[in-house]
């Protein structure tokens, strides 16, 4: 039972941390919560039954710059310890709802403006295709194209020499989403990060969407505190939390606390993970997150997008468990590993993980599923990457 109103929890989230946007080398298409029209906007409409919304949140105070804010590929990758730039043998899918028609060529302009090397259809690096694995793309829709924009520029950020598969479903329904992740699999990606989600649902409704052992499948947790959505809660994903990260502090000259508009807690429907029966999580069944990485908009990425969507393109800063979902599913990629492992594999390896103890999203009924602790909770999981050892 939820005793603190989601809204009121993401409001908390946005207005906890400073506005100042870290240092690194326009209205939304739903209500915006209360107390943040001036910080941060959700950029896609809220789900109703039967479909599900993107997790990105567009910082307000900072966007159309011509040059970018937020954190780049430098500063995630020395915030997660990642020295490895990956291999083009692992392909990251994104799957995302609607067309976002200059996905190749704003996705250039990011990698152009980070030094990364080119990724595009004509040296065989990117793929864009609807869900039936054709060119006959869906209709605009520019809250996602900011989304599949902020998706393709974190996977840039972490896996580099990564191909990249951009899947669009027809829409924002679960149906046609689920479609969108068969073909991902279907088409060799050994890897799928999902930005979205709805309401908590049955993996027994669902669930053939997820279930496709070999590839890892990352998921955003939500970004509205405390309370857990799908696909998130799925049997078959690594549920991805979010944090509040800055640098300076500590031997590892970074320091996190839990992003209060992480969603996080205990699925009524899905059966637990193995992995996390040694870890406390006092749920007898699906808890949430697994793991986590940066994700208030507060300490947000910069993303390059020129759909103009409500007035704002350029450079803009993102936060939401959009982010953190595609920095995990580009950790995964480094490994190289989903072929032979499962969402499991993290529990077995929780040392390769910076445990992230302070820090709430919300109330809740079982401490762990809404407030930090040593080892596993809620809201951040077992915690950030420390190297790829947990992947």
């Amino acid at each position: 039972m939820r005793t603190t109103s989601r809204l009121t929890v993401l409001a908390a989230a946005l207005l906890t941390a400073t506005l100042a946007a870290p240092v690194s080398q326009a209205a939304a298409a739903a209500p915006t919560p209360t107390g943040t029209a001036n910080h941060a906007v959700r950029v896609c409409a809220l789900p109703v039954p039967g479909t599900a919304a993107c997790h990105a949140l567009l910082r307000t105070d900072v966007t159309a710059l011509a040059a970018p804010a937020g954190y780049g590929p430098a500063d995630l990758r020395s915030a997660y310890n990642l020295t490895s730039t990956g291999s083009s043998a692992q392909t990251i899918a994104i799957v995302d709802a609607y067309d976002d028609p200059t996905a190749e060529a704003d996705l250039g302009v990011y990698r152009a403006q980070f030094g990364l090397p080119a990724c595009t259809a004509a040296n065989g690096c990117f793929r864009k295709v609807d869900q039936n694995g054709g060119t006959a793309y869906p209709r605009k829709n520019g809250g996602w194209a900011q989304e599949i924009s902020l998706d393709l520029d974190m996977a840039s950020a972490i896996c580099p020499n990564c191909h990249i598969l951009l899947i669009e479903a027809d829409s924002n329904s679960f149906a046609n989403l689920g479609a969108a992740e068969n073909r991902a699999a279907a088409m060799g990606a050994t890897v799928i990060s999902n930005s979205y989600g709805g309401s908590d649902a049955s993996d027994a409704t669902y669930g053939s969407y997820f279930n496709h052992p070999g590839i890892a499948i990352t998921v955003s947790s939500g970004d509205n505190g405390y309370g857990v959505e799908y696909p998130a809660s799925s049997h078959y994903v690594t549920a991805v939390g979010g944090t509040t990260l800055r640098s300076g502090g500590g031997s590892r000259g970074w320091t996190e606390t839990v992003w209060s508009g992480a969603g996080s807690g205990c699925s009524a429907y899905n059966t637990a993970l193995s992995g996390q029966a040694s870890v406390g999580t006092g749920c007898s069944r699906r808890a949430v997150a697994d793991v986590s990485a940066v994700a208030d908009p507060n300490t947000g990425v910069a993303v390059y997008d020129s759909t103009a969507y409500q007035g704002r393109s350029g450079w803009l800063v993102f936060g939401g468990t959009s982010v953190s979902a595609p920095i995990i599913a580009g950790v995964y990629a480094l490994a190289g590993n989903a072929a032979s492992v499962d969402n499991n594999y993290p529990y077995a390896h929780a040392g390769s993980f910076y445990d992230v103890t302070s820090g709430s999203n919300g109330s809740c009924p079982t401490s762990q599923w809404c407030t930090a602790r040593a080892g596993w909770d809620g809201p951040t999981g077992l915690g950030t990457p420390n190297g790829t050892g947990g992947f």
